[in-house]
């Protein structure tokens, strides 16, 4: 049974999205996220033991979907990794309440399971796109992966009936020159492109605020292309600002985390691959919830459980983030929570 009225935080933010990492590997080694540095080939990954079974994950998002959450996407690491994701999303599109279900991916495997993922009862497919640029795009996945591969993989997740969003991390002096290109390719084939600020998640990312490409410059050169139109917001909780091309139906994002932060309508809960539960992006610490699912809690006691961790939660870190939490604050890594 869906709960009536809103679960709130501290600030009276809803719990409205849920993002379940389903893998902590990757085929890339981006380096804002999985920098091969430290990801190298003697890394030790989690056993699959310790991966939430789809069982588990299904239970979880019925009980949080009982909460108020209306949306789900799966992350990783690269999710497509984990073998038979459509068997997981055909459970997921039947819990009651969910109205959206998306996937973050680099895109390597959608060529081959486009199809699949549609028919599961996918709708949505978020696509990790750094640069056009053969050269700038394998600086940035670490891995000599050309953007040919995930340019296949786009088309293939629109011919598969999906909706396409590619988001690009712009980091300064390594891909900004590639914004223009980037925005001109994505408008000319019709698909949304999101520009994200590069943050300070994690502890190996080797974050600067001087590598920074700020929401107002990438806004600047964007409208080189075309003048924009800024947009209204679709719900509580967006994070992108969106615009408009003037005179085309198209639309570009920009996702502001660092310039401007939106934590005051933040209404997302993340649960990573091993199942810990994280009320924020940057977050410290996790509430483990594999635990209490194997040791035989019933569904009653594990709502309640995770209502009482949103009820307390007062996350703001982008609003509060200041030279010495950047530097002192132990966050958790992107590959692990999920983006």
């Amino acid at each position: 049974m869906l709960k009536q009225s809103p679960t709130l935080d501290q600030y009276k933010r809803p719990l409205q999205d849920l993002r379940i990492s389903i893998m902590d590997r990757c085929n890339f080694r981006c380096s804002y996220c999985m920098p091969k540095e430290i990801f190298g080939d003697d890394y030790v990954f989690m056993p699959e033991e310790e991966l939430l079974s789809f069982s588990e994950i299904t239970m979880l998002a019925e009980e949080f979907a009982a909460l108020g959450v209306k949306k789900l996407r799966l992350t990783g690491g690269e999710p497509l990794l984990r073998k038979n994701v459509p068997d997981l999303i055909e459970r997921l599109v039947k819990i009651e309440g969910i109205e959206d279900i998306a996937l973050t991916t680099n895109g390597v495997h959608l060529v081959k399971q486009a199809k699949a993922l549609k028919e599961a009862g996918l709708m949505r497919i978020n696509l990790s796109l750094d640069a056009i640029d053969p050269k700038v795009f394998q600086e940035m996945n670490g891995r000599k992966v050309k953007p040919d591969i995930v340019l296949k993989g786009m088309q293939a997740a629109v011919d598969a009936g999906l909706h396409v969003k590619v988001n690009m991390v712009v980091r300064k002096g390594v891909n900004d020159q590639e914004v223009v290109p980037m925005a001109r390719y994505c408008k000319d084939i019709g698909v949304t492109l999101r520009f994200i600020e590069f943050m300070d998640v994690g502890q190996t990312n080797g974050w600067d605020y001087s590598q920074v490409v700020t929401k107002k410059e990438l806004l600047e050169m964007v409208s080189t292309i075309a003048p924009l139109q800024p947009l209204e917001r679709d719900y509580l909780g967006e994070v992108a600002n969106r615009y408009g091309y003037e005179g085309s139906n198209v639309e570009v994002g920009f996702i502001s985390s660092v310039s401007d932060a939106f934590c005051g309508t933040c209404t997302r809960a993340r649960i990573s691959a091993d199942g810990k539960l994280f009320t924020c992006l940057f977050a410290e610490t996790g509430t483990d919830l594999k635990t209490l699912v194997r040791s035989g809690a019933s569904t009653d006691e594990v709502r309640h459980f995770i209502e009482n961790v949103w009820n307390g939660r007062t996350d703001r870190y982008s609003e509060e983030r200041t030279e010495e939490t950047v530097k002192n604050r132990k966050k958790i890594e992107m590959s692990y929570i999920g983006g």
